[in-house]
């Protein structure tokens, strides 16, 4: 069973059993999504499956460069830039967690690491709980997110790695505040 699809499931239920006002405690939602999880992932398969004969073949070009006088290693896969400083060790830690998130998620659209323990984290979520994802995956609380122009940024820690997110057209998914105040998006304020 997929752990991912499962937390995603449960993430899913919690927020349709709060808008709809169901009776469901954090049990009833964690027994919901455990018991629903294999059965959404054959839907899933089945529906991945019947799309793969109709579906073209996908490829990407990949674009490297090396700037050898910044000391910067560039390389662009499928719409995510991907910066590496040349002295660090591929199997660094921000390194190795660069390239989880590159490689497992499609709202990351640029990594950049410098060093050993830093990542800058460039990602386009496709919609509130996604943004929420990210917020919840990186350790970081509503409160610490700035908002400017069209991004929203904010630090959090991931596996011992300091990561500075960015999240490129945040503020407009954010314009619906009662979804984004039930998703604990923004932080609460005190009444007057």
């Amino acid at each position: 069973m997929s752990p991912d699809l499962q937390q995603q499931l449960h993430a899913r239920l919690d927020l349709a059993a709060t808008v709809l006002g169901l009776p469901l405690n954090g049990e009833h939602i964690e027994r919901l999504a455990a018991e629903l999880t294999p059965a959404v992932k054959a839907l899933l398969v089945e529906q991945a499956d019947t799309h793969a004969s109709t579906v073209p073949v996908r490829y990407a070009v990949v674009c490297e460069t090396t700037d050898e006088q910044a000391g910067v290693h560039t390389t662009t896969y499928a719409g995510c830039t991907s910066r590496i400083g040349t002295d660090v060790d591929l199997d660094s830690p921000a390194a190795l967690l660069a390239e989880h998130f590159r490689s497992r998620q499609p709202d990351v659209i640029a990594t950049e690491v410098p060093t050993a323990t830093y990542l800058g984290l460039t990602v386009r979520p496709r919609s509130l709980h996604a943004w929420r994802w990210w917020l919840d995956k990186l350790n970081i609380p509503a409160e610490s997110v700035t908002v400017r122009g069209s991004a929203a940024y904010a630090v959090g820690v991931k596996d011992d790695v300091a990561v500075q997110l960015c999240g490129d057209g945040v503020p407009e998914l954010l314009t619906d505040a009662g979804a984004a105040r039930l998703m604990g998006l923004f932080a609460e304020q005190a009444a007057p």
